[in-house]
């Protein structure tokens, strides 16, 4: 549980994992009516594209993102603001981790900045992003 006493910037966000599959993706873009075939079709994503595998969505990764921030807080503030950009693809099969860092908390007004990220399996940063939240 967050304690507004504790909080420093520095203090890093529990890391999540994800590990993506056809299922997951196939659901996902089916609820958000998303036809892009690099997330569904797997012959037209490796044979056509040239990916090594089905593309996870860049909205799936920003979900990450926004679970990271509010498994954290918990019930003891809310989310304000996400930013986030893709900048390198994911694939099915791969293992991503999200997580962040606090880089500004106001003690009197309880306003917190979060630097996040999603990586991949070699630690390069696939998605940066920017969170504020009041605690």
């Amino acid at each position: 549980m967050l304690k507004k006493t504790q909080m420093r910037v520095g203090d890093t966000l529990p890391q999540r994992e994800f590990k993506p599959d056809h299922v997951q993706l196939f659901l996902y873009n089916a609820v958000l009516f998303n036809a892009h075939r690099i997330h569904f079709d797997y012959e037209y994503t490796t044979q056509v594209e040239k990916y090594p595998d089905l593309v996870v969505p860049g909205p799936l990764i920003g979900d990450w993102l926004n679970q990271c921030v509010n498994d954290w807080l918990e019930e003891e503030g809310h989310l304000v603001s996400i930013e986030y950009s893709n900048r390198i693809a994911a694939y099915v099969g791969e293992t991503l981790y999200s997580g962040g860092e606090i880089t500004l908390y106001n003690e009197e007004t309880g306003e917190t900045s979060i630097e996040l990220y999603v990586k991949n399996e070699a630690g390069e940063v696939i998605a940066p992003g920017v969170a504020v939240v009041y605690v």
